[in-house]
């Protein structure tokens, strides 16, 4: 049996042949894998519209294609933390800018996107430029754990699918905590462990998932709103939508699956690097920790007293 315990890194034992890698080393491993994969996900899973790096929400009386899916869990997000136009949010790993672009056009909110990658900032202030919202949105490189802003700066912290690259979930919540202001929202949706121990065919489903999205290791729901009312936080509620986001687990496996001749040849051509391989094999991965029910997705939201 295989185990994962909190604030380890339990990706390919490759990354660390001369021992753990530093949280600089594990950033500039993240920022490597959306680096390399950008055009990937823009040709695959997203497009220019959504932005979106993560999965989409599908409710169940109504149908959606994928793209809009991928919008609709903007907003849902957005009513689960009780936004409005008058917020100033903190998006947390913001990627190429999604969320930020959607809530700066859709509710007028003035949004400032963090994320570890250069060219994700800059990615983002073009396409925030394109959407005609450049003077709402503000794209900067930092760290989510240790940010460079003042103490009460944000009405909210947003982290879509962003929360699981901190090794320690527990350093997101307590800088999380920091740049609020009284009574500010908590937003995290995210991928949550519904066990700990695995069996070898697990094992390898949840390592390949980590490997191929650059995360050290995952928590599960109850631990990080454990976690949460530690570090202050109050109101902690977990939005189970396991079964609304099915949906688009199962499209990107079908993706997967029909872009597996093109990546057999292209990786035997030398055309993938590493990280574009690995966020490949991920497709298929994850169907197995969702059908599986190793994993769950969940919307946590928590407010500062």
């Amino acid at each position: 049996m295989y185990t994962i315990e909190p604030n380890q890194d339990y990706r390919d034992q490759s990354l660390r042949q001369h021992g753990e890698l530093s949280a600089s080393q594990l950033q500039a491993d993240a920022a490597r894998h959306y680096d390399d994969c950008y055009r990937d996900y823009l040709f695959a899973w997203c497009n220019r519209d959504n932005l979106a790096l993560h999965y989409g929400y599908w409710n169940s009386h109504a149908r959606y294609d994928q793209h809009q899916a991928l919008l609709n869990k903007n907003r849902v997000l957005y009513e689960a933390g009780g936004l409005n136009a008058n917020h100033r949010v903190l998006d947390a790993g913001c990627g190429i800018g999604g969320s930020s672009i959607w809530m700066a056009k859709n509710h007028g909110n003035r949004v400032t996107g963090i994320t570890i990658s250069a060219k994700q900032a800059e990615y983002a202030r073009q396409h925030a430029k394109r959407h005609g919202v450049a003077d709402l949105v503000d794209f900067q490189v930092a760290d989510f754990c240790a940010t460079p802003f003042a103490d009460a700066s944000f009405d909210a912290v947003w982290a879509l699918e962003s929360s699981c690259h901190a090794l320690n979930k527990g350093d997101f919540l307590r800088e999380a905590w920091r740049v609020l202001k009284p009574g500010g929202r908590l937003i995290v949706c995210d991928g949550f462990l519904l066990q700990r121990e695995f069996d070898e065919a697990q094992w390898q489903a949840v390592v390949t998932c980590l490997n191929g999205w650059a995360v050290p290791n995952l928590c599960s729901r109850d631990e990080i709103t454990e976690l949460a009312g530690r570090e202050g936080f109050q109101n902690v509620v977990c939005h189970d939508i396991t079964a609304q986001t099915q949906p688009s687990v199962e499209h990107m496996y079908k993706v997967a699956k029909r872009l597996q001749p093109v990546q057999k040849v292209s990786q035997w051509l030398g055309l993938r690097s590493k990280a574009q391989t690995a966020n490949y094999l991920v497709g298929l991965a994850q169907h197995r920790l969702f059908h599986d029910k190793l994993t769950e997705y969940c919307i946590i939201t928590a407010q500062k007293a």
